[in-house]
């Protein structure tokens, strides 16, 4: 099976934090004294960022969840303490699954082949790539003007006290203040324009899942709580990249904003000339035989 590329959708907008959020780092280099769960940072600026795979892997677990006809196969935690998921093993129907060019999950967040297994197994790269957020130029200046002793972000000191010896467990978490907003961008690649409105509906389905759920770590205890605002949907065939046409590409209104409708009208858009002459003659054959049945009557 071939994958050709018709074209891309690019989904760009704002992630608001209505709550404190942490996306832990690496604590290797931390030094005694210091925070116990720092957050990530970009090596350049300093700034607090969220990672692409962070919201990614979120918006897929969440989809993973509310499809409910795939069956967990693949065993993420340990032998001793089973954390179980789906993930499509190759392309071809088979062991109960459906394929990842057929799987509402892995067509739009991809699937690796396990390292055993049938010789047909192969890895689906996804159509959906998500960019690493960064901060807005306005919230980079109001977080840099904080005088928490942290650099753009807040402590939060927690403690845990033991139920049965009532012994207390300190703890201190960085984590961006709320309010903050931090600037998104997602690609989706155009393979097949019977595929797109299903997989823009569950996109938008696991982006509307997540503003009732959380991002990051600690959710259950209020973090990670955010509102994600997009902007114009751009929409541009191969043919804008080759030669800058402007009937190549066209903008409609944001993922959160668009309708049934609207999505069949974004994937006809991205349908080849060949198709869309196949489908209008068709139709034209249709309803031609409809009249001269109605005149033979």
């Amino acid at each position: 099976m071939a994958r050709k590329l018709l074209g891309k959708i690019e989904l760009i907008g704002t992630l608001e934090c209505l709550s404190g959020l942490h996306i832990g780092a690496s604590k290797e280099n931390i030094e005694i004294g210091a925070l116990d769960s720092p957050v990530m940072r970009d090596p350049v600026t300093d700034a607090p960022y969220i990672p692409g795979s962070s919201l990614k892997g979120k918006l897929r677990a969440l989809l993973e969840k509310v499809s409910l006809e795939l069956q967990p196969n693949r065993n993420g935690g340990t032998r001793s303490n089973p954390v179980m998921r789906h993930e499509c093993d190759g392309w071809s129907t088979g062991d109960g699954q459906p394929g990842a060019p057929h799987c509402p999950v892995c067509r739009l967040f991809g699937s690796t082949k396990r390292s055993e297994g049938s010789r047909d197994a192969k890895n689906y790269p996804a159509r959906l790539k998500v960019r690493d957020l960064h901060l807005t130029d306005a919230s980079r200046a109001q977080l840099a003007a904080l005088d928490t002793g942290l650099h753009m972000t807040e402590w939060k000191f927690e403690n845990s006290i033991d139920r049965i010896t009532s012994a207390a467990n300190p703890r201190n978490l960085e984590r961006v203040p709320k309010g903050a907003e931090f600037t998104f961008a997602m690609v989706y690649d155009v393979e097949d324009p019977d595929t797109v409105k299903e997989d823009l509906q569950n996109l938008k389905l696991a982006v509307q899942i997540l503003q009732a759920d959380s991002l990051g770590g600690h959710g259950s205890r209020g973090y990670g709580w955010v509102e994600l605002r997009f902007g114009q949907t751009r929409a541009r065939k191969v043919d804008w990249y080759r030669t800058r046409d402007e009937a190549a590409q066209k903008e409609v209104e944001g993922l959160d904003a668009l309708n049934d409708e609207q999505f069949d009208e974004l994937a006809k858009w991205f349908a080849p000339e060949e198709s869309a002459r196949d489908v209008q003659a068709s139709s034209s054959s249709s309803s031609s035989g409809g009249n001269n049945s109605e005149e033979a009557a």
